[in-house]
């Protein structure tokens, strides 16, 4: 399908003339200023957290709304999209930072799996720090912006153990406490089954053939996903599809037609039903929505 969807950045696309490998660090106010597309859905194929610590609004991630508050933090996953409609000043910090970044730097690749803000479940990634905290978040933020004004040895490497000192800070603080006792193999498995609907949502639609591909049985894999995520394997297979029906709607230039056509439903009338049935509305009502 020749026509576009919405916007996907990479982390040098973002900023023009940006060079620094793998990572960009900045304080939130100037950012924001110089990045006035932020207002409208776009996707990111790096990861991408914020801190703010002044600010009001709100913000979309995968068409979940949430209201900017101080002291707010918000994780993506590559592949998420959101947009931000901020109100008066802001400040905080920014960080992107593509999936190489880490993995020269760990020798568990899958390590960033263990947050469960990274899991791109947007009600999930959006969290409150608390006043204890506030202070030693802040502090983490200004060594690294440190270590990029006054660059010394080591220092992208510092970045990342201040980087991974707030992940891990954050989901011992905000995090779920039943999650974070769930075994790692378990967390690798949901991981995969994820990456794995990612890559095939558009031509795998039963949770068996998900559990092929997974070396495990059907009732195996429900049972992870009723337990990790509190969702059928099905359920997370035709929310993944959905929520690619909401990014295609958000582009005009489609037709209703199209869409159904480029997510592989056998006609129109078929993905009208089934977005109606999962959403309450029509695909033409939900684009009006988005718009209005």
């Amino acid at each position: 399908m020749a026509k576009s969807k919405i916007p996907v950045y990479d982390i040098y696309g973002i900023i023009p003339g940006h060079t620094q490998q793998d990572l960009l660090l900045s304080r939130f106010a100037p950012y924001v200023r110089e990045h006035r597309h932020l207002h409208t859905q776009h996707g990111h194929s790096f990861y991408h957290l914020v801190l703010f610590t002044k600010g009001a609004g709100e913000h979309t991630i995968d068409f979940d709304r949430f209201t900017v508050q101080p002291y707010q933090v918000y994780f993506m996953a590559p592949g998420q999209v959101h947009s931000w409609h901020f109100n008066g000043d802001m400040e905080g910090y920014l960080v992107h930072f593509s999936p190489a970044f880490f993995q020269s730097f760990l020798a568990d690749q899958h390590y960033l799996d263990r947050f469960g803000f990274f899991r791109g479940i947007s009600k999930e990634a959006v969290l409150q720090i608390p006043a204890a905290m506030r202070k030693d978040a802040v502090a983490l933020f200004e060594n690294m912006l440190a270590e990029l004004e006054q660059p010394r040895e080591g220092g992208l490497d510092m970045i990342r153990m201040y980087l991974l000192q707030f992940f891990m800070q954050v989901e011992r603080c905000c995090g779920n406490a039943e999650k974070q006792q769930v075994p790692r193999q378990k967390q690798l498995l949901l991981a995969n089954f994820q990456q794995l609907i990612n890559k095939h949502y558009n031509t795998i639609r039963l949770p068996r053939e998900y559990a092929e591909l997974l070396y495990i049985t059907p009732n195996h894999l429900n049972a992870l996903c009723q337990d990790l995520v509190g969702r059928t394997a099905g359920e997370m297979i035709r929310d993944r599809v959905l929520l690619e029906a909401k990014r295609l709607l958000v582009n005009e230039a489609l037709t209703i037609t199209e869409i159904a056509y480029a997510l592989n439903f056998q006609d129109n009338s078929y993905f009208n039903r089934f977005f109606r049935k999962n959403t309450g509305m029509t695909p033409e009502a939900f684009r009006k929505q988005i718009h209005h």
